[in-house]
């Protein structure tokens, strides 16, 4: 755990999350609790003439999955009560996800206010990576509201 009074001193500072598999079972979970069945999600026959020669996760479970990946890659602040989205400064969808592949976050501390009141506004710079690709699947300064009691 973090002491929130440690968070400007670890400006800069990165952490990376462990590999998250894209199944197409995940894929189509999604499709139904977003209702987007675009093919291209969720039929892996009609996919394969597609530009992407198959079935890709949809860019907002990607998205969406950047939680699980900061729970898991960053330490946590003492104290806190709730943490909140707050929203984003930038986002970027860059590359596919293919079905089958893993993907991972990767956090660096770009800010961190003290808004009083116990609250905190983080802001991390995310790129979340494919495994095995150069090129990531997105990026994203990325801001949340602890609130610490």
């Amino acid at each position: 755990m973090t002491k929130p009074s440690d968070l400007p001193g670890m400006i800069g500072d990165e952490t990376v999350s462990k590999w998250f598999e894209i199944t197409q079972a995940r894929i189509d979970a999604f499709a139904d609790a977003t209702e987007d069945w675009q093919f291209i999600h969720i039929d892996p026959e009609a996919a394969k003439a597609s530009p992407f020669g198959g079935t890709i996760a949809h860019g907002f479970l990607t998205l969406s999955l950047m939680s699980a990946m900061t729970y898991d890659a960053n330490p946590g602040l003492e104290g806190v009560v709730m943490g909140v989205n707050y929203g984003f400064d930038k986002l970027r969808f860059l590359a596919p996800v293919p079905a089958g592949s893993k993907v991972r976050g990767r956090f660096k501390l770009m800010s961190a206010e003290d808004k009083g009141g116990g609250r905190w506004l983080i802001k991390h710079e995310v790129t979340v990576e494919i495994e095995g690709s150069e090129k990531p699947a997105l990026i994203a300064e990325w801001l949340g509201m602890q609130f610490v009691g």
